[in-house]
């Protein structure tokens, strides 16, 4: 599939396709994690021939300012030239480093995205969006820098364990219930797993519409902050907890927030939505939270602006909005979420 804009690319979603990657530049800078299977690497460095391969820590270990610091010096060292390309390989948060390394290398060189997750593949890899975090909150450092192309190889995800994959669902049902409600069904269907023949198809669809919606707003000016449903809580879940509340799941938790946000505000009751996903992905438990314990993190969320946190918010399914919520009703739906959360249990 195509997505639009001022660097148009492609998304290519199939099996066996990390042995198939070709690239025009003839020196490559290839970053994959620390704990991703050797067999992955190994087999993009022979595609490739990379003139520099850097591990770097698994998951959000990756996305400091220290690790970034580090990849930039290596492909320094490397002399990756500026008519070079940076290729990520792995789940989202490397390919995150990536980009924003690409972007920022000699103010910019050629991107490539492998993603080997079901969350990369959904939602990292597509429309541009790299950086690194700070203590103070997610995403708070990057960079728009649209890949070249991306290829999503659906047999990486055989190797995922089975919490990893259901927490990159949550990406695929956010996308479901902002603009295609088909996904719904399909996410928490029983074929919807690693190896199954309809697992390209409904993951196909799900990038489908976070390409349509970069293609309309690729700098996220209008539109595309709609993609961020359920993440103005997530964030500050990631953040407080130091990354023990993985993205996918924070999402989850965030979902439900946001639809209980939603109904509040007048919005349809889609509740029972986000509380089948969340008995569906059995995402880890909380630590006990106060709204207070949150609060400043959504309060400086990259959703916030002079006026206030604005959240994305559902009047229907396929319906999203962004809207600001008084202060009593999200300490008051914060109550509400914690005593569904013990229920979904």
């Amino acid at each position: 599939m195509k997505v639009g804009g001022e660097q148009p690319y492609t998304v290519t979603v199939g099996a066996g396709l990390l042995a198939r990657v070709r690239v025009p530049q003839r020196h490559v800078a290839l970053i994959h994690p620390a704990d991703l299977p050797p067999a992955f690497v190994e087999t993009v460095q022979a595609a490739l021939s990379p003139t520099v391969t850097v591990s770097v820590p698994p998951r959000d270990g990756c996305k400091t300012l220290a690790v970034y610091a580090d990849v930039l010096s290596q492909l320094a060292a490397a002399n990756l030239p500026r008519d070079g390309a940076v290729v990520g390989l792995g789940g989202g948060a490397a390919t995150d480093l990536a980009g924003f390394v690409a972007a920022s290398y000699l103010r910019g060189v050629a991107f490539y995205t492998l993603p080997t997750t079901l969350l990369g593949m959904v939602d990292a890899a597509v429309g541009g969006k790299t950086g690194v975090n700070l203590p103070e909150g997610k995403n708070l450092v990057g960079a728009f820098w649209p890949p070249q192309a991306v290829w999503c190889d659906t047999d990486t995800l055989t190797t995922l364990p089975s919490e990893i994959f259901r927490e990159g669902a949550a990406e695929a049902y956010k996308h479901g219930l902002i603009a295609d409600p088909s996904l719904l069904p399909r996410v928490l269907s029983p074929d919807f797993r690693p190896g199954d023949p309809g697992l390209e198809a409904t993951l196909a669809d799900a990038i489908r519409v976070k390409a349509e919606v970069v293609t309309r707003d690729p700098t996220e000016q209008g539109e595309r902050a709609h993609l961020n449903f359920g993440h103005t809580l997530a964030h500050a879940l990631e953040a407080h907890t130091h990354h023990a509340i993985p993205h996918g799941e924070a999402v989850g938790y965030g979902m439900h927030y946001a639809a209980l946000l939603s109904r509040a505000l007048g919005g349809a009751d889609l509740t029972a939505h986000t509380r089948a996903f969340l008995r569906w992905q059995r995402p880890t438990p909380l630590p006990d939270l106060t709204f207070d314990d949150l609060w400043p993190y959504m309060a400086r969320d990259k959703k916030a602006d002079a006026d206030g946190v604005r959240f994305v918010l559902l009047h229907d399914l396929g319906r999203p909005y962004l809207g600001r919520v008084p202060g009593a009703v999200l300490r008051r739906e914060f109550a509400a979420w914690q005593t569904d959360l013990t229920l979904v249990r």
